[in-house]
């Protein structure tokens, strides 16, 4: 029997999660979906599903099994408090929330429910190329990891709606995410730097460089650069002590023609990661079958969130801030690995 899905939200990526799910993945339906703008909603959703007025009607439905959040930030919390109220496994699509004490209180709320419910939407750990770079690392043929490169590059983003602030609370989630992940560390200061400003983005303050120190002393060098015009570009290499591995350029496709010799540079992000995706709810879907969550847990999100409030700080104070978090539970001692 397939697992019951209903959608929270249905913007690009709630759009995108919809096809994924009915159109490309096996074992699971969606059932129902809402949405603040009603006809966008009916005008999606797949034949047979229940138009719910509301989230909180969502969850609470008889026919839901499992909920997709794809809402705007700052409803999360209360819709994954929601969830874990009433024992459905959920996913949850970045930012997890937008505050500290949020991401606390989803936190206690899950460790008291006594089991993992909740998944975070930290694609880049489904990515083929990304675990391959992992499995290097943890078979320490290289000896340990000293450093690690991270690229982050957008053609472009939406003038107006993309802020200054968003390379650190929005876009730097997925390379934190991510180093945490690869290096089986966590992170204990943030530092950022401003270098000259690319006449691409307007007044918008790009590029950005953080600096994210490791626990384990290891380094983190981030470049997040959201209107560098070629494509979508997103690189990683990490130097180890007798050696280096890095991500392949994707796609790894080589094109010869009377213009020279290429690579073509996927359009966004969804091209880039469109496996990772589908291997992410393969696996949500797998778990959530059996009424938990595997991949990202809240746990990861709040170190996420820790780690963009430092980094907003640091922009300000031009120091390195401190990341402070509280003891793990048991609930999550086998996640970030």
């Amino acid at each position: 029997m397939s697992l019951q899905v209903g959608i929270i939200g249905l913007g690009m990526i709630g759009q995108d999660h919809l096809r994924r799910l009915t159109h490309t993945l096996s074992d699971v339906s969606v059932v129902a979906v809402a949405d603040i703008d009603r006809k966008r909603a009916a005008s999606i959703a797949p034949a047979g599903a229940e138009l719910c007025d509301t989230p909180h009607a969502l969850i609470r439905s008889q026919k839901v099994q499992a909920v997709v959040i794809c809402s705007w930030g700052p409803a999360h919390e209360e819709q994954l408090l929601e969830c874990i109220a009433v024992g459905k496994p959920v996913f949850c699509e970045k930012p997890m929330v937008t505050s500290e004490e949020g991401a606390l209180r989803v936190m206690d709320a899950e460790v008291a429910f006594g089991r993992r419910l909740v998944q975070v939407g930290f694609m880049r750990r489904f990515d083929a190329d990304y675990r391959a770079l992992k499995a290097v690392i943890d078979d320490g043929s290289l000896g340990l990891p000293l450093i690690y490169r991270s690229v982050h590059r957008n053609a472009s983003v939406p003038e107006g709606l993309y802020t200054s602030e968003m390379p650190l609370n929005d876009t730097l989630v997925h390379d934190a995410d991510i180093s945490r992940w690869l290096l089986n560390d966590e992170i204990a200061g943030v530092e950022v730097r401003f270098p000259r400003r690319s006449r691409q983005g307007g007044e918008l303050r790009d590029p950005t460089i953080v600096l994210l120190h490791m626990v384990s002393g290891a380094i983190v060098d981030v470049e997040i650069s959201v209107n560098i015009e070629y494509g979508y570009d997103i690189r990683g290499e990490v130097s180890c002590e007798t050696g280096v591995a890095a991500l392949p350029n994707r796609p790894a496709t080589v094109i010869s023609d009377r213009y020279g010799i290429r690579q073509a540079i996927p359009a966004d992000f969804r091209e880039r990661f469109i496996e990772a995706y589908d291997q992410e709810f393969r696996e949500w879907i797998a778990a959530a079958s059996q009424g938990t969550a595997a991949g990202p847990s809240v746990w990861d999100g709040y170190a996420a969130t820790l780690v963009a409030d430092a980094a907003l700080r640091a922009a300000q104070s031009g120091r390195r801030e401190a990341v402070s978090m509280k003891p793990k539970a048991g609930l999550y001692a086998e996640t970030s690995r």
